[in-house]
């Protein structure tokens, strides 16, 4: 009974953490969704806000999504807990489960099919190549202007491959000018100096920020798997446990 007990509480504090923080998430994307302007204007009297949640307003239906799929794990963790319902402990066992094998094939896909990940990531950096030059700098494209220029000034890269994707670009038409960011010195960015700074992009700095803290990630990995399996033992032991009473 005591087993029991310390089981259901354990379940209660780990979901209810996962329901508060789904929760936020989803009220702060229907926020955005209704109200975008009062959102900003709001980061905008923050102190030392990171910039990236400038970039809210573009990604309201991922935050909707994630939040309500944290919110309703959340939900039947705690409420089978309590309970003792072995439908809805056996629903979130079948969630965590889901979730755990999209991961473990997520793994496989990366180690096994790495020449097939390497060319979709290609073809991807072709597309957004192409979206660059198309948008950046256009004047009914700021939101996708300010997402690159806060991720290269985060980053400290230019572009996604290399400067070459803003060429042809409205603001490269326009100004005669590249991102500040594609050149290491100065304000004034042109051609000649773009090219003999040759700035790295965003993807490659991404891979290699990855690979830098390769234990880090790999810890963080193994974490969240211990965690999500702990979450099905736990489960499967309520579950058990409400079938003999």
């Amino acid at each position: 009974m005591c087993c029991s007990g310390l089981l259901k509480i354990i379940m209660f504090i780990f979901n209810g953490a996962i329901f508060a923080v789904g929760a936020a998430i989803l009220g702060v994307g229907i926020w955005v969704t209704v109200d975008a302007a009062s959102l900003l204007d709001f980061l905008e009297h923050i102190e030392d806000a990171p910039p990236e949640l400038a970039q809210l307003g573009s990604d309201e239906y991922l935050l909707i999504g994630l939040g309500s799929v944290l919110t309703f794990i959340g939900f039947l963790g705690c409420c089978g807990a309590i309970r003792e319902s072995r439908c809805m402990l056996l629903t979130f066992f079948i969630v965590i489960l889901l979730i755990f094998i999209a991961e473990l094939a997520g793994a496989v896909v990366l180690l096994v099919f790495q020449p097939v990940v390497e060319k979709l990531l290609e073809d991807i950096g072709e597309k957004v190549g192409v979206s660059i030059e198309q948008h950046y700098g256009g004047p009914d494209d700021e939101a996708f202007t300010t997402f690159w220029n806060t991720t290269m000034d985060t980053l400290e890269c230019c572009g996604y491959n290399n400067y070459t994707d803003f060429d042809g670009s409205p603001h490269v038409t326009m100004t005669h000018f590249y991102p500040i960011e594609c050149c290491k010195e100065g304000t004034d960015c042109d051609f000649a100096q773009a090219k003999a700074d040759n700035v790295s992009g965003c993807f490659p700095k991404l891979v290699t920020l990855i690979e830098d803290n390769a234990l880090i990630v790999g810890a963080v990995a193994l974490g969240v798997c211990g965690v999500e399996i702990a979450a099905m033992v736990v489960s499967m032991m309520l579950y058990k446990k409400a079938g003999k009473d």
